[in-house]
């Protein structure tokens, strides 16, 4: 009985804080900048990527974030209109203008054509040095 009441009390008592925001505070002309990366192909990777990027978005409001996923290797897959479920969550995240990159070395690689992207993807050269161009230029990576 005494350990339910300092279960009680320790749960009454212990509160959750909230994030701190680094400075500058992110805004409109200020926004985060976040990429992540998609290089596995299963629904689980790729839908775990789609849903952290939602919930970042969700928490600095999309006009505050200005972010990009950049898909390459067997996260190709998450780029391709035929895997309709995927492209849905792929076309909502653009909507609220998240930019999605294919690597044209994994096009390339695997045959894929262009017109077989959801509409609104962008085509690099190389997918890995996307990333280590906009981590140079102050994205902060988000590795799944």
């Amino acid at each position: 009985m005494i350990k339910f009441f300092l279960m009680l009390a320790f749960m009454c008592f212990t509160s959750y804080g909230e994030t701190q925001f680094a400075q500058p505070i992110p805004s409109i002309d200020n926004p985060r900048q976040i990429i992540f990366s998609i290089v596995a192909g299963d629904d689980e990777a790729i839908n775990h990527v789609l849903s952290t990027a939602n919930n970042v978005l969700r928490f600095y409001g999309p006009e505050n974030v200005e972010m990009e996923i950049v898909a390459y290797s067997k996260g190709i897959r998450a780029l391709l209109k035929s895997e309709k479920e995927i492209s849905v969550r792929v076309k909502a995240l653009m909507q609220y203008d998240v930019r999605f990159v294919a690597c044209g070395n994994t096009m390339q690689t695997k045959k894929i054509e262009p017109s077989q992207l959801i509409e609104g993807s962008e085509i690099v050269t190389a997918g890995v040095v996307e990333l280590i161009e906009r981590i140079r230029s102050g994205s902060t990576y988000i590795r799944p």
